[in-house]
């Protein structure tokens, strides 16, 4: 029985990420700088810090995703040496310039690019040691981390602010440092997502990129929005502060949140759902804040950011279920989805500083980045949704269709309307959605056949927040949808053993008869992968081969189930 207090029990991966996360956390608004003296944050200190640490980094999230395609074999030993080095490094650059005042400028440029490259290495680090643990041990670290995280970085407020800056190279790194090399230790790399080739499957990787890109767009169009709001106040430090504490602030509650719905039922969060919720939030916010003055637009940038680290804790734990689920490299994936989330938080700064010559109207620097703001939210949110592609789909049909059908259609003989109540009539079966349907076996195709299900009508069964390669705007569907009484077994066996959607899955076509080729073939996916899936069920359901696993699921009465 897991209660609250059992799940922030803390260990060693999630303290030494909260350490990592907590320090690493100042850079979300101005770098280093709320533990660095308030004299030394100057408008172009700030400016010249930002550029090339948010730079490197991001950089070095893209740069990942070409070096894990074409040098696989290197991410399975990714040394800890190689982010610390440029890490501590970053930190002395940093101290020194304060000393330093004639050459503060190239120092901080310097510092804020280590720190970037530093930076960048370690979330890969901890990205790739969450992919490689179990669903609920790597969730469970990665929010409890982060409740912890914010914990720590208050406390961080306590230690007097001339001993802070030398303590986090000289401590808290080796610290969190040490922790990580523990526990990448434990790794074991012979699991599909290590193992993997991307060259060797480009189906797979071609999947996952159109399929996490959409994920990847809502997450950055709040970085966007972080950048504007960071650009417009750069020649105010005193919020960096503000929106700091408010950041690790909601991310305190909305992992306590989290856990606290967790322990007692199923939840799924929908990335693209959350987004629609905020987008009239967000340009309703921009629309007011030119009117507000200065007082909106700090809280406006806490809460704003509040809401990025949420995203940035929700988009570790999609890339690390990606990675179990389809056997994708986690450095890869992660590379991809945070190089899209970071380069949209560049572009925003970069809206923000140049806000005034992007306005030929003229006016505030307020309206002018408000104007552009609202433009490329509403750009985003189109693409994000699927463009034109998406918009103009014949498949999309809903309840607010107007349809006329052709009175002289090619090939349709005059009579047929007068003879329209004399013929047989077609019946469509349209899914609302609105209640589970049954699709009873015929005897040509018994229910254990070896044919597998058809992709649509299995994806149908599966929640729309659980199934990263289904259509995004599939997830208005009210409940799930059965194609017949296997299906339904299925899905009582996924509710009695805890298992995953994707899990459930490949069950189904392993009871249904398909070989791992197949299966594989089928979920575009290696055929380790099927492999590990298998003996992750296998291990879960306390079976040890097929036939076994068969008996277990017709024991179960479709009657049974819960919707």
């Amino acid at each position: 029985m897991h209660t609250i207090a059992s799940l922030l029990r803390p260990n060693t991966t999630l303290l030494g990420y909260a350490l990592f996360l907590a320090i690493n956390a100042a850079s979300v608004w101005g770098g280093v700088f709320p533990f660095l003296p308030v004299a030394f944050q100057t408008s172009d200190i700030l400016l010249a810090f930002f550029f090339s640490q948010s730079l490197v980094y991001t950089a070095c999230f893209f740069a990942s995703v070409l070096g894990v395609y074409f040098f696989p074999r290197f991410t399975r030993r990714f040394i800890v040496l190689l982010p610390s080095a440029p890490y501590f490094a970053g930190w002395c650059f940093l101290i020194a310039a304060i000393y330093l005042s004639d050459f503060s400028k190239p120092l901080v440029i310097a510092g804020g690019a280590l720190l970037g490259l530093g930076s960048a290495g370690f979330c890969m680090l901890w990205e790739r040691l969450y992919a490689s643990q179990e669903a609920d041990e790597s969730n469970r670290n990665l929010i409890v981390g982060t409740v912890f995280s914010a914990l720590l970085y208050f406390a961080l407020y306590l230690i007097p602010q001339a001993v802070t800056a030398f303590l986090i190279p000289l401590a808290f790194l080796p610290l969190f440092g040490l922790s990580i090399v523990l526990r990448s230790r434990e790794i074991n790399l012979d699991q599909p997502m290590f193992e993997d080739v991307p060259r060797e499957h480009p189906a797979v990787y071609r999947k996952a990129l159109r399929a996490y890109f959409p994920s990847a767009l809502s997450v950055g169009a709040v970085g966007f929005c972080c950048g504007i709001v960071r650009a417009l106040a750069i020649d105010t430090p005193v919020i960096g502060s503000l929106v700091n504490i408010v950041s690790m602030g909601g991310s305190l509650v909305a992992g306590l949140a989290l856990l606290a719905v967790w322990q007692k039922k199923n939840l799924r969060v929908n990335v693209l759902t959350v987004y629609r919720f905020l987008f009239p939030l967000l340009i309703t916010a921009f629309l007011i804040m030119p009117l507000a003055g200065t007082a909106f637009s700090s809280g406006f940038a806490a809460l704003l950011y509040a809401a990025y680290s949420v995203g940035i804790m929700l988009m570790m734990m999609q890339c690390a279920q990606a990675s179990r689920n389809d056997g994708i490299n986690p450095v890869f994936i992660y590379g991809f989805f945070g190089g899209i989330v970071y380069l949209l938080h560049d572009v925003g700064f970069l809206t923000g500083t140049f806000s005034d010559q992007l306005n030929p109207f003229g006016g505030s620097a307020l309206a002018s980045a408000a104007i552009v703001a609202i433009y490329l939210l509403g750009i985003m949110y189109f693409i994000g949704h699927g463009g034109f592609r998406t918009t103009l789909n014949p498949e999309r049909a809903s309840a607010g269709n107007i349809e006329l059908v052709a009175l002289n259609a090619p090939g349709t003989a005059p009579h047929a309307i007068s003879n329209a109540e004399e013929s047989e009539p077609i019946e469509l079966e349209l899914s609302s959605g609105a209640a589970p349907q049954e699709q009873e076996p015929s005897e040509e195709a018994p229910s254990n056949a070896a044919a597998p299900a058809p992709t649509a009508e299995r994806a149908s069964a599966r929640q729309p927040s659980e199934r990263p390669h289904a259509d995004h705007d599939a997830d208005i569907a009210e409940g799930p949808q059965y194609r017949d009484r296997v299906s339904k077994q299925c899905a009582l066996v996924q509710q009695n053993f805890r298992l995953s959607n994707r899990e459930t899955e490949v069950m189904e076509l392993l009871v249904r008869g398909n070989t791992v080729a197949h299966i594989a073939e089928e979920l575009v996916v290696s055929e380790n992968t099927i492999r590990t899936h298998s003996k992750r069920i296998y291990a879960k359901l306390a079976v040890h081969k097929r036939q076994e696993l068969i008996d277990l699921v017709t024991l179960f009465s479709p009657a049974d189930l819960r919707e």
